[in-house]
């Protein structure tokens, strides 16, 4: 039985965890942190994570950059391995996260849905094959009208993927809007759609001549995000200290 600390237990991610670990077997919630408490758990909550001494195996942080902090001193100091799922972390906080990883396991991902993953690697060996072919590559991404970073950090992932088939990486560009000239062969060019609810879309195009192949995945709701986190918490418990990401749980199945 994987023990799971859920970091930010009471929002909207955290809940879904919940009930999937509910309802799976061998993963276990053992206890949460959180600083709102109108929900009821099964399990103890804790406001902060440093007055959490309940054992466990690995922690699922679903919260946000201003609380991965004390997450990463409470992981370093107890040797827990860390599934970190919050975004919009600074050049500080990220070079902690390296840190962090020297002395335990630590599972970091742009997107966390097995589906988008995959999709990574799919697109290396599409690069491989239309970039030396001469086809243009553009990438559109739609998310809900509260989304407040543009582009989506899973179509930059997206795009790094795509450079890293590539001997001669290529050039993002976010806005033509402000130069009148052709297309650059050796660009990537990445929009953004914000509107309604939509959860995630992401489409990649590779655009030749007389032909055009896209890839594209569609999540229709946060809960792909949730099972893919639970998938790397049962993937990360026990692993040696490292930097891992879901290309590793996806290799390991």
């Amino acid at each position: 039985m994987v023990k799971v600390i859920l970091h930010g237990c009471n929002g909207k991610m955290g809940r879904m965890i919940t009930g999937i670990c509910e309802q799976e077997d061998g993963v276990e919630i053992v206890a949460g942190i959180d600083t709102f408490d109108g929900v009821q758990n099964a399990y103890p909550v804790y406001q902060s994570i440093a007055d959490c001494a309940v054992p466990a195996d690995v922690i699922v942080d679903f919260t946000n950059a201003g609380a991965v902090d004390a997450l990463l001193d409470y992981s370093m100091g107890k040797k827990i391995p860390v599934v970190l799922c919050s975004t919009g972390l600074s050049e500080e906080q990220l070079l902690k996260v390296r840190k962090a990883a020297e002395c335990t396991a630590v599972l970091k991902s742009a997107n966390m849905s097995l589906g988008i993953n995959t999709l990574a690697d799919l697109l290396k060996k599409a690069a491989s094959v239309f970039a030396p072919a001469g086809f243009d590559i553009e990438i559109v991404e739609k998310h809900h009208n509260q989304k407040l970073d543009a582009p989506s950090g899973t179509a930059l992932a997206l795009a790094d993927a795509v450079n890293e088939a590539l001997e001669q990486p290529y050039e993002y560009q976010y806005d033509r809007s402000g130069r009148r000239q052709k297309r650059e062969k050796r660009e990537i060019g990445i929009s953004s759609v914000r509107g309604g609810n939509i959860v995630g879309e992401h489409e990649v195009i590779f655009a030749g001549m007389d032909e055009v192949i896209t890839l594209k995945h569609t999540a229709y709701s946060r809960a792909v995000f949730a099972k893919g986190a639970v998938e790397a918490a049962r993937f990360l418990a026990g692993k040696e200290a490292g930097m891992y990401d879901m290309a590793d749980v996806i290799a390991a199945k």
